[in-house]
């Protein structure tokens, strides 16, 4: 059985329209402000090299406000808005953080 497809947690926030580069996407994880929940395990990233799957859980700040969405699909190509919020569902971030 073949492991579960990844992806690169900065190539996801910039595919996924969090970040507009994924330069910027690693600023935001190398700043210690992305947090990752998996198999209910939470660590704060340090490298952008960390991979995420499907099911996985990401909290951060972005504009003023903490960001709590679950991964539902790995994105092919960092397309219009609507294809990238096929990407995740928001989470209640008070209830996970």
């Amino acid at each position: 059985m073949s492991p579960a497809p990844r992806q690169r947690v900065d190539l996801w926030l910039h595919r996924a329209r969090f970040a507009k580069t994924r330069a910027a996407a690693a600023r935001l994880i190398a700043e210690g402000g992305v947090r990752l929940v998996h198999d209910g395990q939470t660590r704060r990233l340090e490298k952008p090299s960390v991979e995420v799957a499907a099911g996985d859980t990401l909290l951060f700040p972005q504009r003023g406000r903490l960001i709590a969405l679950r991964i539902e699909g790995l994105g092919e190509r960092r397309g219009p808005a609507s294809e990238a919020r096929l990407l995740y569902v928001e989470l209640d971030a008070e209830r996970l953080a």
